[in-house]
């Protein structure tokens, strides 16, 4: 890999890594619940040095307020201006997620396959295939 790559990889990756490595020091205790840093851009003649940080659905105005001080850790922490700019995106609670995407599947599946169990002309068939389905759905 060519020097001037490998250079720019491993400095966008080191500063995100200690980020990561470092989150629950830079933020505190109660930011470190509800937030996390999703990913690091560098600074280049198009924009400044970008932290994008994911905050819980109901606590961005906590974030907000913290701003300032979040830069100012991460600037101290690595000696030199690494972040000027901080952009948060909000996400809902991850249980909720997955159950929209349960639910949807489970009405995909049965309408998608219903139209054709119903075509089958052998009861017999018909009637073991919508056994199979209302097993699936259990599980």
């Amino acid at each position: 890999m060519p020097k001037n790559i490998k250079r720019v990889i491993n400095k966008k990756g080191h500063i995100y890594s200690e980020t990561l490595d470092n989150w629950k020091y830079i933020v505190g205790e109660n930011l470190f619940k509800v937030c996390y840093p999703k990913s690091f851009k560098n600074s280049n003649r198009f924009g400044v040095s970008t932290l994008l940080i994911m905050v819980k659905r109901g606590h961005e105005i906590d974030l907000e307020y913290s701003k300032k001080e979040i830069i100012d850790k991460m600037n101290s922490f690595f000696g030199y201006t690494v972040v000027e700019k901080l952009k948060f995106t909000s996400f809902d609670d991850e249980k909720k997620i997955f159950l929209k995407k349960d639910d949807q599947v489970e009405g995909l599946t049965n309408k998608k396959y219903q139209k054709k169990i119903n075509d089958v002309k052998n009861e017999k068939i018909k009637k073991s295939l919508l056994e199979l389905t209302r097993v699936f759905k259990e599980k």
